[in-house]
């Protein structure tokens, strides 16, 4: 009790002191000192003595703000704005003598109701700010909220010291970018951690990550979701919105992937997660998704952009409904001048705050559309991410679809800024590895960098992110598993989730034990895993197909909060030969720059890339990049040699001089465990006058020595 008067005794002098230093004029409203507040900095701030909350809704006629003991669902306050706290259409103002750590807070606005001008104002509704730092009532992951209970937001204080932590800024050929959901990576019991499925059971593995090799991890949405959105019960299986893509708040972490309860702190666990990633040389890029909310469709509740301004942050039809471009209920109107400054201002504090390295835009294609859904030719807000001073330095990455049918794979604009999740490439190299040979032109496009899609004179030598597996769709494992998805566990009777998978159960599907089919299995994730480690652009994969992580043949987890979505670190073990190769994989391709980029000119006369016997009835594609080694000491030359056929193949390489040599580094042909890779200490395998004997269905990757 002291200390409380202790506290209200200092702030009433400072109040005192900026009434007579700076001649503050104050009004009282409901109890409460207020002035008018910083109208150009959106949200609440707290600031010496008090907070300042500033909120803007152009249709709106009053605005009130609420205040809340925590944990309650009634406010203890309204204070409605005063009239003249309007500055157009912006509402701004300090409350004085409100302690963060004492209240939460929300929003109600007055307004005009006509569904069909898609004007929703409700005088008695309450709103979260779209501005919230820190959304209250989710912390623990699972537990549904009250029914009728709304969500209020906190005020967060910034003072985390990063100390001399900087961006790692490496370049987008020098990426390997992991992909991975934060709760599902550790949640499962065998990854031994002591803090499992939040950001510090993440921070855990980082010495694994490391000895992996990947220098930058993509996290699934971290911003705050409600998981028991859309929750349901099959066959006795909790069913929740597990990857999180349908945000409830852009500018707030996800509060039940902390391990510890973080009150007026929000986010301080995520930035210790990024500070120590940066020391150990690992970017983090976010997953974000501005082409839709949690609000859903006319069916869906109003908790806070319906309510400050429904027509202006959705797309809708003359007639006030929702245009469903996302394929989740809504679509946010992207250039729409309110929702441009939104997202950017969200970007940059993510970028600011948290030192972001990079963002991969969620069904990008959306934020090209105009107001009426229409495709833009110029869109103003792609153009101004790429060119914004803030975000100068960081990846921006496009999913260029959208569930609307728009596909821009190669024509995404991009201002030579964007780069592009290529599409292109998953669908033809899965094809091409599965023994579609008669795709072995379009193969080596895509290997080589796709230049077919991606001009180097416009959208640069990096505007291609190359996978072959993610999120959504098979593991790799399941890849060459499974023929069909078996998504029966979602509850819809197998029909959601993608029917083109272009995979190959090589010949059982599923769980078999038949030795044959299990190192077939085994030798064509190591194919997959060498041929996009080999490829031109940046790779990513998804977290576990480095020790051949199952999803039982679900395509589309979204909703199995389960062992079907956490990795299963006991394979792992099981496994260790396949991790080994994709860690020898991605040091291989750190050794050799001209792999990724240009490196000079190949004084023997061999071209930068060279592809061999690209038709239709090759069996065996080869590739050859030759430039100098990084230290332009010397000449470096590599051939990448893919047999998808089923049969033995044999070639010779390109004569050398007298001195040189072709040697193997690399042979998934060899055997599942033994002999692919050389052990450490090893001499690689010369080739005798550089004939090459392949195995069926089998990679080599040949070094000039």
């Amino acid at each position: 009790m002291k200390e409380k008067v202790r506290d209200l005794e200092d702030n009433n002098k400072v109040i005192s002191q900026m009434r007579s230093i700076h001649m503050v004029p104050m009004d009282e409203v409901c109890g409460f000192e207020v002035r008018p507040g910083m109208y150009e900095i959106n949200g609440a701030t707290a600031i010496p003595c008090g907070v300042n909350f500033t909120v803007h809704s152009l249709h709106a006629t009053s605005c009130e703000l609420l205040l809340f003991h925590r944990m309650e669902d009634e406010p203890y306050a309204v204070i409605p704005f005063p009239e003249n706290y309007r500055i157009g259409n912006v509402y701004s103002m300090i409350v004085f003598g409100l302690h963060i750590e004492d209240f939460e807070y929300a929003y109600r606005l007055d307004g005009p109701y006509d569904v069909r001008k898609g004007l929703l104002f409700n005088k008695n509704k309450v709103l979260l700010d779209i501005y919230a730092k820190a959304v209250s009532g989710q912390r623990i992951w699972g537990i549904k909220k009250k029914e009728g209970v709304s969500y209020k937001a906190r005020v967060v204080r910034d003072d985390f010291d990063w100390m001399n932590n900087y961006h790692p800024l490496i370049p987008m050929e020098d990426l390997v970018i992991y992909e991975m959901h934060v709760r599902g990576f550790t949640k499962d019991n065998s990854s031994k951690v002591e803090y499992p499925g939040t950001f510090q059971g993440l921070q855990e593995k980082i010495s694994y990550l490391k000895d992996l090799g990947v220098n930058a991890v993509e996290l699934m949405p971290i911003f705050e979701f409600d998981e028991m959105k859309d929750y349901r019960e099959i066959d006795g299986r909790q069913l929740l919105d597990y990857w999180g893509y349908n945000t409830v708040s852009f500018f707030a972490p996800n509060t039940s992937y902390t391990a510890e309860v973080e009150y007026n702190h929000e986010g301080t666990e995520l930035k210790k997660l990024i500070k120590e990633l940066h020391k150990n040389g690992i970017e983090c890029l976010l997953d974000v998704v501005f082409n839709h909310t949690a609000e859903g469709n006319e069916m869906g509740p109003c908790f806070s952009f319906k309510g400050f301004d429904n027509n202006i942050y959705y797309m809708l039809t003359p007639d006030g409904y929702y245009y469903n471009f996302s394929g989740c209920g809504n679509t946010l109107n992207c250039n729409h001048p309110i929702v441009q400054q939104m997202i950017l201002e969200c970007l940059r504090y993510w970028t600011t705050v948290y030192h972001i390295d990079g963002f991969r835009f969620d069904l990008a294609t959306i934020l090209g559309r105009n107001e009426d859904g229409s495709p833009m030719n110029n869109p103003p807000l792609l153009k101004s991410l790429a060119f914004d001073p803030i975000l100068g330095n960081v990846k921006l990455i496009a999913e260029a679809w959208d569930a609307g049918g728009l596909y821009q794979v190669g024509s995404f604009p991009s201002w030579n800024r964007w780069s592009e999740w290529n599409g292109r490439y998953r669908d033809d190299m899965r094809d091409f590895l599965k023994g579609d040979y008669g795709n072995s032109g379009l193969a080596a496009k895509r290997i080589t960098g796709s230049k077919d899609l991606y001009d180097p004179q416009y959208r640069g030598d990096n505007a291609s992110v190359n996978f072959i597996t993610c999120h959504d769709g098979f593991t790799l494992w399941d890849l060459y598993s499974y023929n069909w998805k078996h998504n029966e566990a979602n509850g819809w009777n197998n029909t959601d989730g993608s029917n083109d998978n272009r995979s190959w159960n090589c010949g059982i599907e599923g769980e078999t034990d038949n030795e044959e089919v299990l190192s077939l299995r085994y030798r064509l994730v190591k194919n997959a895993a060498a041929v996009l480690f080999m490829s031109r652009g940046t790779p990513m994969f998804l977290a576990g197909d480095e020790f051949c992580n199952t999803q039982f043949g679900n395509n589309n987890a979204y909703c199995q909060d389960n062992e079907i979505s956490w990795l299963d670190w006991n394979l792992l073990e099981k496994n260790k030969d396949v991790f080994e190769f994709f860690r020898y994989m991605i040091q291989f391709r750190k050794e050799h720059d001209i792999i990724r980029k240009h490196t000079g000119s190949c004084s023997l006369g061999f071209p930068e890339i060279q592809v061999m016997e690209a038709d239709d009835s090759c069996k065996v594609l080869r590739i050859i990049y030759a430039g100098r080694n990084k230290e332009d000491t010397q000449d470096d030359i590599i051939c990448l040699a893919v047999n998808v056929f089923w049969e033995n193949q044999e070639f010779c390489l390109p004569a050398l001089h007298h001195d040189k040599g072709w040697y193997v580094a690399a042979d998934t042909g060899k055997g599942y465990i033994p002999g692919v890779i050389p052990s450490q200490g090893e001499k690689m395998p010369l080739l005798e006058r550089g004939w090459v004997k392949m195995s069926p269905r089998s990679v080599c990757v040949i070094v000039v020595k």
